[in-house]
């Protein structure tokens, strides 16, 4: 009976001690999570079209760059433009003592967590479907659509109609937002300018929760900063984007170079001349073997033989792609025209590629080649990019450096280098430009093997951009980052220059307490200092 007993009393000591246990243990996690418990109630009595989700937002936390990580409290799946203004303005009213930021997210194509919010709230821009696009057909064709929507579905829409958007980027599944907000540049930049110089007219919603239409007739600073502004003053939530008569087919065409002078030379001859053609890109191929260098680099999606006549094999080559909208009925015309512009370039004629293919099927080229490295699971993997822009009068010099000394016995991916018109840019926007009149666009589009710690690792990529931007920056190159990051506001301060004072005053104005885009590490959450 006595043992009894005693196996009684202890059994109640260890349910005691037990339920004493769980108690202090839900005790600290409430206290661990209180900060962020009481957010995600203050969200929830917010009253919107679409709704919120606190939980499985992993997604959220990641892109394309696959380096950053960082989780929010909230995303956001908006189904009207005033969700978007609704929970700005929320988090606007909670004022700078909370830690609160918002960020838009589009397709996630971003490289360096510029479209995170460790902590905050995301918004999927992708989920806002309104308002829906809405052509306008005459002598000043546009069309109206959402922020949130990927240029590959304007292009197959504005098609039905015979029209096509001016300016592209290399890849389409991306959202009109998310471009905007950098500049959007592709091969047809020399001739229209960068996407955000095709724009008519924006909707946004400002840091302080107000939706705002401008353009260049109506709040025009706003519109200005707002293209290339890195999402720092708003959130694109519609765009009117400007149209031309689109091409039914594609002449797609590569030559070969040896040489970087003479490769220069006729990539700039081409888009001075008048008649030229209506894509202008050029590549760099470094020990270009396999599917990891040469994702980019396809020449037909649908002839994958094409692709093992160009690879360098260790050697550096230069190549010029080329493309020639035409429809059917203008072919003979059309071959004309390509024969006179190639025969007044310095190519090795031997190395000549031509092909025809849809207008879609050009302008889509890239996604073809994402298929091929998601079959091959080589497409969510790190992507250390390095997009810069060199002035003219500098690109031989960088080159030299660059090509001759940095980049000489590895390659992790395409490189791309081709020159545009800076007349062709809006000089009011948010853009940051080099002095030169004409400028080049260098992209370094590297991808890293997670598993690797060689050449073809993350650390060895990061550590070659590192060397390749300082010696830009020792060589006093005048070069400017496309797509930039950069860990101190002083480097911010230097990359804008003269445009840092207009910057920092339009921020002031339309996100005074630095609640958007906190990916781009440029502001602390409630600290302007003027």
């Amino acid at each position: 009976m006595r043992f009894l007993s005693v196996n009684i009393f202890q059994h109640t000591n260890l349910l005691f001690i037990r339920s004493f246990m769980i108690m202090l243990l839900s005790f600290i996690a409430i206290q661990l999570n209180l900060s962020f418990s009481n957010i995600p109630s203050s969200l929830t009595t917010i009253d919107v079209d679409g709704h919120f989700s606190f939980t499985n937002n992993e997604f959220a936390a990641k892109d394309y760059g696959n380096q950053y990580q960082f989780l929010p409290l909230a995303v956001l799946h908006p189904k009207s433009v005033s969700d978007i203004a609704i929970t700005v303005r929320h988090v606007w009213e909670l004022g700078p003592s909370s830690e609160l930021t918002v960020a838009a997210r589009g397709h996630g194509h971003s490289i360096q967590g510029q479209a995170q919010a460790h902590g905050g709230v995301v918004i999927n821009m992708e989920s806002l479907k309104t308002p829906k696009m809405r052509f306008q057909i005459g002598d000043v064709p546009y069309v109206d659509v959402s922020g949130g929507e990927l240029w590959i579905n304007i292009l197959l829409e504005s098609l039905k109609y015979g029209l096509t958007p001016k300016s592209w980027t290399d890849y389409l599944h991306l959202t009109v937002g998310g471009t905007l907000s950098n500049a959007g540049i592709s091969g047809q930049a020399f001739r229209h300018g960068p996407q955000i110089s095709n724009v008519h007219q924006l909707e946004v919603v400002t840091g302080k929760g107000e939706v705002v239409t401008c353009s260049l007739q109506q709040n025009a600073d706003l519109f200005t900063g707002v293209l290339g502004g890195l999402g720092q003053y708003g959130i694109i939530t519609r765009a009117r984007i400007s149209l031309e008569p689109a091409a039914q087919m594609v002449k797609w065409i590569r030559v070969l170079y040896s040489d970087f002078s003479t490769f220069t030379r006729d990539q700039e001859q081409l888009i001075s001349s008048e008649k030229t053609f209506d894509y202008i890109e050029g590549l760099i191929l470094v020990n270009r073997t396999g599917l990891l260098n040469n994702w980019r680099s396809s020449f037909n999606p649908k002839d994958d033989d094409q692709d093992s006549q160009i690879k360098s094999e260790g050697r550096t080559l230069f190549c010029l792609e080329l493309a020639k909208n035409f429809n059917p009925d203008k072919i003979i015309e059309t071959n004309e025209e390509i024969e006179s512009m190639l025969s007044k370039l310095n190519y090795i004629p031997s190395t000549l590629f031509m092909t025809e293919v849809s207008y879609v099927e050009f302008l889509d080229r890239v996604h073809a080649a994402e298929v091929k490295l998601q079959e091959n699971g080589l497409w969510d993997v790190p992507h250390p990019w390095l997009n810069l822009l060199i002035p003219r009068s500098k690109i031989h010099k960088f080159a030299d450096e660059v090509f001759g000394n940095i980049l000489v016995d590895t390659s992790n991916g395409p490189v791309l280098v081709y020159p545009v018109n800076k007349s062709k840019w809006n000089n009011m926007t948010s853009a940051v430009l080099p002095e030169d009149n004409v400028f080049y666009l260098v992209a370094f589009l590297s991808q890293a093997n997670p598993l690797s710690t060689g050449k073809d690792g993350l650390e060895h990529i990061l550590s070659l951009n590192k060397r390749i931007v300082a010696f830009c920056e020792e060589a006093r190159l005048g070069v400017k980052q496309y797509l930039p990051h950069y860990a101190t506001q002083d480097e911010w301060r230097a990359h804008f220059g003269q445009q840092w004072e207009t910057f920092q005053r339009r921020k002031f104005a339309y996100d005074p307490l630095a609640i958007l885009a906190p990916g781009q590490r440029i502001f602390q959450k409630g600290v302007l200092d003027l």
